[in-house]
């Protein structure tokens, strides 16, 4: 697969611009502020349905303009596909392929698989858990639609369950029926999740042990570990033993919102005691896993 054109209307910096591309490496020369970080979150945007760095749809529109407007040209497995972004001020975004508009957004993820790599990339490193839970969600997502729908549902019954929780607080009153309708929606989407997130992570460590080894030759060991609250108990359980310090708290305390994805360095953790080096040389290798990981699960090579 390979992204043929785009064109740009009002995108962040850009009052219109079109450009094509070459089938193999492309290199965006320029001054700072010149815009190429744009152009490649541009290409994010068509592939993935938002901006890489910054999740407000509405800032990706230029200053003092109305909408904005991305559109390109793929090649994917040798058929032409036409994708169009567009978003006006106070409005829903549209998305169209071939001129068809999506009912659902996550219809379009994995469509168009992608890796970006950025120096944003170290906050997978230093940010807490929830950041390399979305990598995770991420490279999933794009290889498994149900995944995606899964885990829309898990945060809808997520959101319920806490809403419910903060209602307990002010009526001290427990609906305890209802908790068990929640927890039973919850349970269902978690597990599925759960062992999704387990079978991804048996097939990237190996692909990620692969490209570390090669970028450092073997110079040092590193290891990814998930750890969930699920690998210890079944979720029900986790729910019932839980129930008193979730009223306290008034928020769901476990979960697989809670997983995490464990990077280390010789069995140490790789923030505290991995140098800069060691640490862009880890973010790489895990990137080129993930481009691996998404080739082996599409049959077709993604956008790097």
């Amino acid at each position: 697969m390979w992204l043929k054109n785009i064109t740009l209307l009002n995108f962040k910096n850009y009052s219109s611009a079109e450009l094509r591309f070459a089938k193999t490496v492309n290199a965006f020369v320029g001054n700072n502020g010149a815009g190429k970080t744009n152009l490649l979150d541009a290409i994010h945007y068509l592939c993935l349905c938002k901006s890489y760095f910054n999740p407000i749809d509405s800032q990706q529109i230029k200053a003092n303009e109305d909408l904005f407007l991305i559109q390109g040209d793929f090649d994917r497995q040798e058929k032409n596909e036409k994708i169009t972004c567009g978003l006006k001020r106070n409005q829903k975004k549209q998305f169209k392929r071939n001129k068809k508009e999506y009912d659902k957004l996550a219809h379009h993820i994995g469509l168009f698989p992608l890796v970006m790599i950025s120096p944003y990339d170290v906050n997978l490193i230093m940010d807490g858990s929830e950041e390399r839970r979305k990598f995770i969600d991420n490279v999933i997502s794009q290889t498994d639609a149900s995944y995606l729908d899964e885990l829309i549902v898990y945060n809808k019954h997520l959101l319920n369950r806490n809403s419910l929780l903060k209602q307990i607080a002010v009526t001290r009153k427990l609906d305890v029926t209802l908790l068990q309708i929640l927890d039973e929606q919850l349970i269902a989407s978690g597990n599925k999740i759960f062992e999704k997130r387990k079978q991804f992570l048996l097939d990237f460590i190996p692909l990620f042990n692969q490209h570390y080894s090669f970028i450092t030759e073997d110079a040092e060991q590193v290891s990814l570990n998930y750890q969930s609250q699920l690998n210890e108990q079944k979720f029900e359980d986790l729910l019932s033993q839980s129930i008193e310090k979730d009223r306290i708290l008034e928020r769901t305390t476990t979960g697989i919102h809670k997983d995490e994805l464990l990077f280390a360095i010789g069995d140490m953790p790789l923030k505290k005691f991995g140098s800069q080096g060691q640490q862009k040389s880890f973010l790489i290798a895990l990137k080129l896993a993930q481009y691996s990981y998404l080739q082996k699960f599409r049959s077709f090579k993604p956008l790097l």
